[in-house]
């Protein structure tokens, strides 16, 4: 490619002390590196010179994103969740170790959650259009026929063998309320192990995780948007050393008989959960946010306090409709 002198100068891009875009290195103040990976953006900032090597160590921290995204990706006819979809009913399929591991977690969070995050999900998603981007309300027999193959307490577990069968027909999953924030965890121990102690990593606009603090600050600022207008933000949250990750419905949604349906379904039901906008979840892992985003969001106020009682170095913030166009912004646990 013209003018291309080495993939650092290919993926690198320098920004202002305001956020705007400039071809000029000084003053710069971060490094900005992205690529398009898990049908999203995947974005480092790093100070703008503070390490010799950080654009490298950068790109090969997204290089492990799309290492996962070949392993985890629903749609992939090669990935070890598609392998398992295809196969898990018959009999049981091993796995490599790292996405077993993942699955497990995954088993523990929905029985911590009571169902509330269920990875067996996936005939829902498929039920209601939502996995091809084409939502439309179910007709009641896909729904009744969708909710038969719904239940992750049906999946038989080897952990001898790294393996797993399911116990109902039909029965799939789907790694796309923990996918991403998995990735995000296993980029970040790169940029750790290599001495890159001052970043912020966004996987996608729903996870963010952030070490150290951006130069002249204390921290990072993450800005939380608004749930219904995408190019709005409602507030600015500090992070540093830990990760946020958020689950609303802003961009997937439709509208059936005068009322709007969103994306993420109560597994329990297998309809769209409503009463809440957006749930906002800070934790020490990028993992642990991302799932528990989605739970609480499904699980609502009242359980998500009982949930942080026991957890308390956890943080929520919940965006939920208020009078009129107004929001209610309901805060629990840690926040800042």
């Amino acid at each position: 490619m013209l003018g291309m002198k080495s993939r650092r100068d290919f993926f690198t891009r320098f920004f202002s002390a305001e956020g705007r875009e400039t071809e000029k290195i000084l003053p710069a103040e971060y490094i900005h590196i992205s690529r398009e990976v898990m049908a999203s953006t995947f974005q480092v900032f790093l100070n703008a010179g503070e390490y010799k090597n950080g654009v490298d160590i950068a790109l090969d921290a997204l290089d492990e994103v799309s290492r996962l995204e070949k392993l985890l990706n629903y749609f992939d006819s090669q990935s070890e969740i598609n392998r398992v979809n295809v196969c898990g009913a018959k009999d049981f399929v091993q796995i490599v170790p790292e996405v077993y591991g993942l699955l497990k977690k995954c088993d523990k969070i929905y029985k911590e959650t009571e169902g509330a995050f269920d990875i067996t999900s996936s005939p829902l998603w498929e039920a209601w259009g939502f996995s091809r981007r084409k939502p439309r309300f179910p007709e009641e027999s896909v729904w009744e026929e969708a909710r038969k193959c719904v239940g992750a307490d049906a999946i038989l577990w080897d952990d001898a063998q790294n393996a797993l069968k399911f116990q109902k027909k039909g029965m799939k999953i789907s790694l796309g309320s923990i996918g991403k924030g998995f990735a995000l965890d296993a980029a970040v121990s790169i940029l750790d192990a290599s001495g890159v102690n001052n970043y912020l990593f966004h996987g996608g606009l729903s996870s963010v995780f952030a070490r150290g603090k951006r130069r002249g600050r204390k921290d990072w600022q993450v800005g939380l948007h608004h749930p219904l207008k995408i190019n709005a933000r409602i507030m600015e949250i500090s992070l540093r050393d830990g990760a946020l990750a958020t689950s609303g419905s802003a961009t997937q949604f439709f509208w059936y008989q005068g009322k709007r349906y969103g994306h993420i379904l109560d597994p329990r039901t297998g309809n769209p959960v409503q009463g809440v906008l957006s749930a906002t979840v800070l934790a020490q892992n990028a993992t642990d946010a991302d799932a528990l985003a989605t739970a609480f969001y499904v699980m609502g106020v009242e359980k998500t306090e009982e949930y942080c009682k026991k957890n308390p170095e956890l943080g929520v913030i919940f965006v939920l409709p208020g009078e009129g166009e107004n929001l209610e912004i309901k805060k629990i646990g840690s926040v800042p």
